[in-house]
């Protein structure tokens, strides 16, 4: 039985490779200024003035996407006889993945022949994305829907996420770390290193003295994690410094060159909770990864 790959904006997944494989995508909200408004994709977006407006001071805010809209997303596909996997933003950050499962329930009443699966990815942008690509490689084989489901749900633990910024008011003023956490960014110097834990909740993982420091220290924790590099693809993505960016490729080149190194501007919706400067990198590690 075929079955159709969702995901959401916040994947980060570019549009050549999300038509390449054949993903659809359930639009988030961003809210500038009082103005919402929906992404499928960001391929136009101006990323640069974007960043640069909320470096000065530019209001922005996001809404998860409720029930109505997944199951209006989703119930074209069951109607063609196609079973779904949902792979969704971290849970740790937003409640959409809920309002997804929601929907599964409802739908699931008036197609009770088709399966709906949903996947919490415990990520963001690439590591969510890359996720998403390798459920389409796995459908792609041949691989049913729940054993692809299942196979993206032990593979999320797999995946490291760990990233910098250069304020932590955003991820303060939208909710995503506490004021403590928040506070370390006022410290003389210190980059917190950020990562995504083992329920896809912001925490720290090391401090680092200035940015470059701290790229050095991203890529030192592809070093000691990294597993079977030349077998996966790398996912950094930034808000505004593209230079920063390269610069951490050549670092993880250098180390251990991976089959792909994808480089993408951090897409806008969660791009408001990081801010301007963000620099990310997101790779696989061993089974309990997450955890260190």
């Amino acid at each position: 039985m075929a079955f159709q790959i969702f995901t959401d904006t916040g994947a980060n997944v570019t549009d050549k490779v999300r038509e390449h494989y054949g993903i659809k995508v359930v639009p988030l909200t961003l809210i500038l200024e009082g103005e919402e408004l929906q992404f499928e994709s960001t391929e136009n977006f101006d990323y640069e003035e974007y960043y640069t407006k909320l470096k000065d001071g530019m209001k922005a805010s996001t809404s998860q996407v409720n029930p109505a809209q997944f199951m209006e997303s989703f119930e074209p596909v069951l109607k063609e006889g196609d079973d779904i996997l949902y792979i969704g933003l971290s849970g740790g950050v937003t409640g959409s993945v809920n309002s997804a499962k929601i929907a599964a329930s409802d739908l699931s009443e008036d197609y009770p022949d088709r399966k709906i699966r949903i996947v919490d990815s415990l990520g963001a942008s690439l590591g969510e994305g890359i996720l998403v690509v390798e459920a389409a490689e796995c459908r792609d084989k041949g691989m049913s829907v729940n054993e692809t489901a299942e196979h993206i749900d032990f593979q999320k633990y797999c995946m490291y996420q760990v990233f910098i910024v250069d304020d932590l008011k955003h991820l303060k003023r939208t909710g995503r770390i506490s004021g403590a956490l928040a506070s370390l960014g006022t410290m003389m110097d210190i980059k917190p290193i950020l990562k995504g834990d083992t329920e896809g909740k912001i925490v720290v993982e090391c401090k680092a003295r200035g940015r470059k420091q701290a790229i050095r220290a991203l890529a030192e924790k592809y070093r000691d994690l990294a597993v079977k590099c030349e077998e996966q693809i790398v996912g950094i993505s930034y808000g505004g410094k593209r230079e920063d960016a390269v610069h951490l490729a050549n670092l993880i080149t250098k180390i251990a060159e991976p089959k792909k190194i994808w480089i993408v501007a951090h897409e806008p919706v969660t791009g408001a909770h990081v801010g301007p400067g963000m620099l990310a990198l997101y790779f696989k590690g061993a089974d309990d990864v997450r955890a260190f």
